[in-house]
């Protein structure tokens, strides 16, 4: 049985209350990347647009805030980490020293099912050390990564306000077909948004060392470690890692999310500086839902750029092109 608020699990004095919101306002976090993956600031309401079931919406509210954010750091206990060579964790610090004092972060990994490290605390430190405590295994029997999401989003869904998860995953996925197209809905009309790394890469070609000393091994464990490696790279296919990386697409995606790619440790320290500043920074808005039948509602929002004044100079330059990230849809409340 899951439960991933377990006694047992560290408790923090600085958490804070369930935050109520009224049924009859729908909250949209939107965040605006450039090309770059950098935060757009200083857009203003007219430059926003929200559709319900492709109708635009008047904008009731709106704020350009940097709130504290709460992040569950999601990680696959499973063969791919266990061959990063703690590239991850080590990289990790570029992600927890980009978050404000404010920011509370809880970290959680799963196989078979989700079991909490580290219930939400702005203590990096024990975030650290959660995140180097995580033990790992080689085994392949249950990676059952849609199967957690749900049993993750029924802890989120206890609390209001700005939440997401960040999922260090490779994408295999052992749930029923069931617990993926469940996730997948469950997603679409949450308010949590999801991040995702990709950790395949540790299983297609060697993972980049990261500097420091490594701790000698005889050569009986090290052929032991290297036949473990070797049987569970050939368990995996090209086919299989196609369909880790559309899982996580689709997985995201559903949010108004994204997922990274990686490659070397380089590139983990990039991403992490690049997450810690996307979930900071956000534009919130909300509507009066048009229609209170407790149906799904599709959501889209828009972003026109805003006008610059006219120049000769700047006559012939591109019009700016964002990224877009907000959820896909809500359950309209019922009269």
């Amino acid at each position: 049985m899951v439960n991933l608020s377990s006694p047992s699990a560290p408790q923090h004095p600085d958490q804070s209350p369930s935050i109520q919101v009224s049924v009859n306002r729908v909250n949209v976090g939107v965040t605006v990347t450039d090309p770059q993956g950098n935060f757009v600031p200083d857009l203003r309401r007219e430059n926003f647009h929200i559709f319900d079931n492709g109708v635009e919406q008047p904008i009731t509210d709106f704020a350009n805030v940097i709130s504290p954010a709460e992040v569950l750091l999601l990680v696959e206990a499973g063969p791919a980490v266990y061959f990063l060579a703690s590239v991850h964790v080590q990289t990790s610090h570029s992600f927890l020293e980009g978050l404000s004092s404010g920011d509370r972060i809880a970290v959680a990994k799963y196989d078979s099912a989700p079991q909490l490290m580290l219930d939400y605390t702005s203590d990096k430190t024990a975030a650290y050390a959660a995140l180097s405590n995580i033990r790992y295994y080689v085994g392949f029997g249950s990676l059952n990564l849609s199967k957690s999401l749900n049993s993750v989003l029924d802890l989120l869904a206890k609390t209001q306000g700005k939440k997401t998860i960040v999922l260090l995953s490779t994408g295999f996925d052992t749930s029923s077909p069931a617990d993926i197209d469940a996730a997948l809905t469950r997603l679409r009309i949450s308010d949590v948004r999801l991040l995702a790394i990709s950790l395949s890469n540790a299983m297609r070609a060697p993972a980049q060392p990261v500097k420091g000393k490594k701790k000698k091994k005889d050569k009986s464990a090290e052929d032991a470690e290297e036949a473990q490696k070797a049987a569970a790279k050939a368990a995996f296919t090209q086919q299989g890692f196609d369909e880790a990386d559309r899982l996580l697409r689709a997985l995201t995606d559903a949010t108004g999310g994204r997922v990274f790619f990686p490659n070397t440790a380089q590139d983990y320290t990039v991403i992490y500086t690049q997450i810690a500043q996307l979930i900071r920074h956000e534009y919130s808005l909300a509507f009066t839902p048009p229609q209170q039948d407790g149906k799904v509602h599709t959501l889209e929002v828009r972003v026109t750029p805003p006008q610059a004044p006219p120049s000769p100079a700047d006559s012939a330059a591109p019009t700016p092109t964002y990224n877009i990230a907000a959820r896909r849809a809500y359950v309209a409340p019922l009269p």
